[in-house]
């Protein structure tokens, strides 16, 4: 490697910027703190021209647009009377983000990352799913939490809503396909637009509701009916209120950049050109922020993860970065991608693409033989990826090395090699520590010229995946290290222990099957680790899996550091996709400063409150998650409508009062066997709430029972499949009951 030099021979530091974006520094932060110090003179809420007028005609402007950074901040509310506050200043009340759910009661999740509080649905009425508030915690305790009372609303985050319009007795209504949103949606017959009953539309709400009324809206736009090719995921797009169309001005500065890296832009970077570092990702995708190189050395390797540096675009501040942190990240449907970050960038200049120069941050590491990174450091460089690699491809390769393989790989065969020595020895540090280890298969689904759902195809893991993902652990590991060590604020992507209750569940489910955990104070990663490994290849393994990833609390991002349970590491920080993430992003930015000599302090004010920012991007991750299940769920029911009356294989997933659920085997389809279906008995739990037992017969039916099972019904509406045991006669019984929505956890 070398440093990149100037026409005159001397190393220049790597600062150049396009002229037409101006640098982050100390003079981006004067505007907030003026405008904060004006509310704090005030010492009462202001109006927006109340706030302006201490700034006169030329600056209320920026003032105006430092209000709007602020209120994204978290650091300033505006009330329901459209007045500015400090958050600061709201004593004794908790603010946070609403978190609702489908029974109609809900939780706040406090933006200082504190214990949930508990909003019954009495408390639910006036607000809907993501709003944010501020609460009175009250007297009353919702099973061992606190429970609140919501004082005042201070941002409404839903402004539009997706469903079926329905009309009864005259009145029209909108039930909406969010489940997290359980309000009906009146619509007055002069904003209907021309929709008809039965219809997918797009209501604007008009009337939020309030502890007394409803909310009221007007249709906007009408989808069309259920079924056409991609409404799935324009219902999902808009029940969950993603963005999906760029601003004009954020794709224009975006554009701005060009499709070539200037001279001065690499100018003072560490050259990376001339190695062989190669992207490894699967065959469909486009947007590619990381590149890998290894070599064997005494005592272990030397491994280079180079990065794309999509902080030298995204400037704090500035209109693609205001996007990017509204967005959170970027969400993969199964047809179709919503990117964090514009084309010009997501698939162009921040793209590790093959054999063309691209800016990056580099983290490179020594790795012992035993797994152990015992050396590390960052620098900025700049790198031409040698090759487009795929997970199937280097899969095959490192299956059968000693074959011959493509040109391509043979080329790369000492660099394919050496990374596969490298994951092994992560590998085994990562069994001595005691991580979990869930390689659950991924399902792809297919589709037909028309754009419909053909296939559902499980695609194994191979050792491409697991090599990726190791190295890319690696790395992460030491960003969290590196910020630690230099006192940098930043957000931390953390994992705790699993909760008492739900241990205690999990120990009870796997004594069904015969396995063992210790009484919960004494459970640690290794006995769950030793658990999955012990079921190997059972039948229902993948059960058994399931069940240990639901104990488990959900992964976020905050600033305090608590480690990773999962992963059983110390320090854990998610640096590696900062094209698709804005988590990765705000890492980048504080290593970045320190390896300018930056202050530290800036970065709070870019970003604002790191507890606020680590709430937004956790609930941003959460809601592009389950707009993507809710879609892919639509999508397994869409395929298993023509299959009404087919029998399939499955396994019995879960015990309820009403039936049985039942996955079906190499499809991950979900569906309700009813009670009633099960035979002509009566059927009930037993003790234990794993069996159902029948009264009469005695015959039993448990957790992890292979069942034949023959498909009744489907509803696209409600996400549902129906079953009863196949070898009985078919009938026209249609299961009443409770039903399960399809779609896995989300990813942690």
């Amino acid at each position: 490697m070398r440093r990149v030099r100037n026409r005159r021979g001397t190393p220049k530091a790597p600062r150049s910027e396009p002229q037409h974006v101006r640098k982050p520094g100390r003079a981006q932060k004067s505007p907030d703190l003026a405008v904060l110090n004006v509310l704090r003179k005030a010492g009462r809420p202001l109006r927006l021209e109340e706030v302006t007028a201490e700034f006169g005609p030329s600056g209320a402007a920026q003032a105006e647009q430092q209000l709007e950074l602020l209120l994204k901040r978290g650091e300033v509310m505006l009330n329901r009377r459209g007045q500015y506050c400090l958050r600061e200043q709201l004593a004794g009340l908790t603010v946070g983000t609403v978190q609702a759910h489908r029974n109609g009661d809900g939780w706040l999740l406090p933006d200082d990352g504190s214990a949930q509080v508990y909003l019954p649905a009495h408390q639910m009425r006036e607000v809907m799913h993501g709003d944010r508030v501020a609460a009175r915690i009250e007297g009353a305790r919702f099973r061992g939490r606190a429970q609140g009372a919501i004082v005042e609303v201070l941002e409404r985050r839903t402004r539009e809503v997706v469903g079926r319009l329905h009309v009864e007795a005259g009145i029209a209504y909108l039930t909406p396909d969010n489940p997290r949103i359980t309000h009906r949606v009146l619509v007055p017959s002069a904003q209907l637009g021309g929709a008809e009953p039965g219809q997918i539309v797009l209501v604007e709400l008009i009337q939020q509701p309030s502890r007394t009324s409803g909310a009221v809206g007007r249709v906007s736009r009408i989808l069309g009916d259920q079924g056409a090719p991609g409404m799935e995921t324009d219902i999902a797009i808009h029940s969950f209120s993603l963005p999906f169309a760029f601003p004009e001005d954020v794709v224009a500065e975006a554009e701005a950049y060009g499709d070539r890296i200037p001279q001065d832009a690499i100018a003072g970077r560490e050259d990376l050109r001339g190695i062989e570092l190669v992207t490894i990702d699967g065959e469909d995708a486009r947007d590619f922020d990381d590149a890998v190189w290894c070599e064997r050395k005494s005592g272990g390797w030397r491994l280079i993860v180079a990065i794309a540096d999509v902080a030298h675009y995204v400037r704090p501040g500035s209109a693609l970065d205001v996007e990017a942190r509204e967005r959170g990240t970027s969400v993969y449907f199964p047809n179709r991608v919503l990117p964090m970050l514009p084309e010009a960038l997501s698939n162009g200049l921040c793209s590790l693409k093959p054999h063309e120069d691209r800016l990056c941050l580099c983290c490179e590491m020594r790795v012992s033989e035993d797994g152990r990174i015992t050396r590390s450091r960052f620098f900025e460089g700049v790198m031409r990826s040698a090759a487009r690699l795929t997970y199937r491809d280097v899969g095959a390769f490192l299956e059968k090395p000693q074959a011959r393989h493509d040109a391509k790989l043979e080329a790369l065969r000492e660099r394919l090699l050496a990374l596969h020595g490298i994951y092994k020895s992560f590998t085994r540090a990562r069994s001595g520590r005691g991580a979990l280890e869930l390689d659950t298969p991924e399902l792809k689904l297919k589709f037909d010229e028309q754009g419909r759902v053909a296939a559902l195809v499980e695609y194994p893991r191979n050792d491409a995946h697991r090599l990726i993902e190791e190295c890319m652990i690696a790395a992460n590991v030491a960003a969290a290290r590196f910020l630690d060590r230099n006192k940098v604020p930043t957000l931390y992507r953390v994992h705790g222990l699993p909760e008492i209750d739900r241990l205690e569940t999990l120990r009870t489910f796997l004594r069904e099957f015969g396995l063992w955990l210790p009484p919960v104070e004494e459970v640690t990663p290794e006995h769950l680790r030793d658990l999955l490994q012990k079921i190997g290849d059972r039948p229902d393994a993948g059960l058994i899996s399931t069940a240990v990833i639901r104990s488990m609390p959900q992964a976020v991002y905050q600033p305090g550091n608590i480690g990773h349970f999962g992963l059983a590491l110390e320090h854990y920080a998610h640096f590696t996709s900062p094209i698709r993430r804005y988590p990765d992003l705000v890492v980048h930015r504080g290593i970045r400063q320190v390896l300018r000599g930056g202050d530290s302090e800036e970065l709070i004010g870019w970003h604002g409150a790191f507890p606020n920012l680590g709430q937004d991007c956790s609930f941003r991750e959460r809601r592009a998650d389950e707009a993507t299940r809710s879609a892919v769920a639509w999508l397994k029911c869409y395929y298993m409508q023509d299959r009404i009356g087919e029998e399939f294989d499955g396994i019995v997933s879960g015990v309820v009062d009403f039936g049985l659920f039942v996955q079906l085997e190499g499809l991950q389809v979900d569906g309700l066997l009813h009670v009633s279906a099960l035979g002509a008995d009566y059927f009930g739990r037993d003790s234990s709430g794993f069996r159902m037992i029948g009264r009469s017969s005695g015959k039993v039916f448990k957790l992890g029972d292979r069942l034949r099972v023959r498909v009744t019904n489907v509803s696209l509406d409600d996400r549902r499949v129906d079953f009863e045991l196949a070898g009985e006669t078919p009938g026209e019984r249609r299961p009443a009951g409770r039903f399960l929505r399809q779609g896995g956890r989300r990813r942690r």
